[in-house]
């Protein structure tokens, strides 16, 4: 075991993936010479030679089309969008595409590739590089949305991710890049994609968050547990597939719930979550389940940002109005 950060921890994941997969190529934008805007590609050229790892214009259509036709050719293809502001010229590459191979082959083609990037604010960054639309990926099928929350799943999901047969969206919150270091197994490891983590056991009340969201529902937990409630944390850890076996379960159990994204509040993933634990476990609940979101309204500038994003607060009182409800 080592201590690593996030970044350290994704970088670490796909050392260990080409060094064990020639067929693994990494490019996007300055992801060589310069190791990428947070360096996570950083050392990956000078070890493994810039016909693997290599530098593309800044045009994210072409970035994600290479990649569907290198997977679609027999490599694993890595493409990294600077921050996920950026992927909307690619969206219909990944639609239109990628997504639909597999099914427009009848399985005769499969498109092992990934699309990672940075998403959410809280790093006081410009315009178009603090989004959170990860509800509008889990809308594509065929698409698979994965978003760790810690070091140790950040390398797991990512070498996992790699290894799988079909697209994979791999959403880091930059926010953590640069966090609380943790222990990570060195060498190969995977983390299942499409499994839930009961972060914390619990019995009054089931708090649900990913990425960046999962230190504040835990820290709201432990504020929650002074004063003797039992609060159940789960992070979700993978949008689609969505885990939600190990959440109805939890729901079930507590009878509350609350959800928090950092994401805008309308049509967001908290919604399809609150509506399928309303299909099959309505007669659990003993309150309606709540969200904790970001807001309508465009990502604001760094003095407005940390209003925007959901805080420890917001989520204690939402889960204070869920046990009184």
């Amino acid at each position: 075991m080592t201590l690593m950060n996030m970044a350290e921890a994704l970088n670490s994941a796909l050392d260990v993936e080409m060094g064990r997969d020639e067929d693994v190529l990494i490019f996007g934008e300055d992801v060589g010479l310069n190791g990428g805007v947070f360096r996570i590609t950083k050392g990956l050229q000078d070890k493994y030679g810039a016909k693997r790892v290599f530098d593309t214009p800044l045009a994210e259509s072409s970035i994600v089309g290479f990649a569907i036709g290198l997977a679609l050719y027999g490599f694993r293809p890595i493409a990294e969008i600077q921050f996920m502001g950026f992927l909307w010229p690619a969206i219909d590459q990944l639609s239109s595409h990628a997504s639909r191979l597999r099914n427009r082959t009848m399985s005769r083609y499969n498109v092992p590739m990934v699309v990672r990037f940075p998403y959410g604010g809280g790093v006081r960054a410009l315009e178009h590089h603090a989004e959170s639309f990860e509800s509008v990926l889990a809308h594509i099928p065929g698409l698979k949305v994965v978003i760790p929350s810690n070091p140790s799943d950040a390398k797991g999901l990512l070498s996992s991710a790699i290894r799988d047969d079909d697209p994979v969206v791999f959403m880091e919150p930059k926010r953590l890049y640069r966090g609380e270091k943790a222990e990570v197994k060195e060498g190969e490891f995977t983390v299942e994609i499409g499994k839930a983590n009961v972060i914390r056991e619990g019995d009054d009340i089931t708090l649900l968050g990913w990425g960046a969201m999962v230190p504040k529902i835990s820290k709201a937990a432990e504020l929650m547990g002074e004063k003797g409630i039992s609060a159940e944390v789960i992070d979700v850890r993978s949008i689609s597939p969505y885990d939600y076996k190990t959440v109805h379960g939890s729901v079930e159990k507590t009878g509350r719930a609350v959800i928090v994204q950092e994401a805008p509040r309308s049509c967001g993933f908290a919604s399809e979550i609150i509506a399928r634990i309303n299909d099959t476990e309505i007669m659990h609940l003993k309150a309606p389940v709540k969200r904790v979101t970001g807001f309508d309204v465009p990502f604001p500038f760094f003095k407005m940002e940390e209003w925007a994003i959901p805080d420890i607060d917001r989520i204690v009182r939402a889960s204070r109005e869920a046990l009184t409800w």
